[in-house]
């Protein structure tokens, strides 16, 4: 008897345990979150990341009455921030906001120590924000029919800035030169700042970039604008044809913004970040800051972006692989 005692009792013991155990781990994911949050932002402070993600943060510090805090890791191509959130423990008090840059990444870079797509828990697509073509006013194309035709006449001279190899307006352009079947020569810049001044300055003739810094300068005469390069018209902006229905049929490119949890993420968890960023992004305030931002909000279920991911990172890599771009 004594011997069946020391063999059931370590075994009840072991199954209290678990159950208590289970027990409170289903009540720290019914009452989450009850202390502050971090919000990884792999980019610097300053850029359009850091606006979305600090707009996020504040919105869901009122929702939830905890405080949502942005952590700026900028770095090696934002895998130092990215790898903090996919190491960190699954319980949704660390996350990550990032842009459709993480779609770039696995073709971009030859070995990470991650996978954007097994070890992330996408949640959910804030907001998007389509890039707007521009050319320098001297260049005789008043639209998208224009400036193909004009390239097809001068192959590879044309020139157009990119932000950087791999960059997104990069892959914009290279997308644009093969749906246009034309031959144009891409100029690697720094940065932004540094490509808008040549564009403005006639150094390079075309440019795709963000909404907000091109149209001012459009309306200012600074700059030509050309299309959207949205699937549909700007609502900042009406009147600006989309690059898809002004000469290339099927075009489409945006930038995207997004929040991502670590792999393992409870699906309860990973549901209450969906569900606050979609109650989000539905206020007034949102409405008026993002619109201000030229940014579309977007929202969706836990699966739709899921989806979305995927396929963006697929899309990417065939740009990528089909402009000949080697991984670095």
């Amino acid at each position: 008897m004594a011997t069946s005692t020391r063999v059931v009792l370590p075994t009840l013991l072991a199954g209290c345990a678990a159950l208590l155990g289970s027990g409170m781990h289903a009540q720290a994911q019914s009452d989450f979150p009850n202390r502050p949050v971090r919000l990884v932002n792999p980019y610097a402070p300053g850029g359009s990341v850091d606006l979305v993600g600090r707009a996020v943060a504040a919105g869901l510090t009122d929702i939830w009455k905890q405080q949502v805090i942005v952590d700026n890791r900028p770095g090696a191509g934002t895998q130092i921030g990215t790898e903090i959130v996919v190491r960190s423990d699954p319980d949704g008090y660390t996350m990550l906001c990032n842009s459709s840059a993480i779609a770039i990444m696995p073709t971009m870079y030859a070995k990470m120590r991650f996978d954007t797509i097994r070890d992330l828990t996408p949640i959910a697509l804030v907001a998007s924000s389509a890039p707007i073509l521009a050319v320098h006013p001297g260049v005789p194309a008043k639209s998208v029919k224009d400036l193909i035709a004009l390239a097809k006449a001068q192959p590879g001279q044309i020139t157009a800035a990119a932000s950087g190899i791999g960059s997104t307006n990069h892959l914009t352009t290279e997308m644009f030169k093969a749906m246009a079947g034309v031959d144009i020569l891409i100029v690697p810049y720094k940065g932004g700042a540094p490509a808008i001044s040549d564009l403005m300055g006639g150094q390079v003739k075309m440019f795709f970039n963000s909404a907000a810094q091109f149209l001012p300068l459009g309306k200012a005469g600074k700059v030509r604008v050309l299309a959207t390069g949205g699937a549909q018209r700007a609502e900042y902006a009406p009147e600006v044809p989309t690059v898809a229905e002004a000469g290339v049929p099927g075009f489409e490119a945006s930038t995207w913004f997004a929040i991502y949890g670590p792999r393992g993420l409870p699906p309860a968890i990973a549901q209450k970040w969906n569900q606050a960023i979609n109650t989000y992004i539905k206020t007034p305030q949102a409405q008026e800051q993002f619109r201000k931002q030229h940014q579309r909000l977007m929202g969706g279920t836990l699966e739709e972006f899921a989806a979305y991911h995927k396929a963006e990172t697929a899309r990417w890599g065939k740009v990528m692989q089909a402009a000949g771009i080697k991984p670095q």
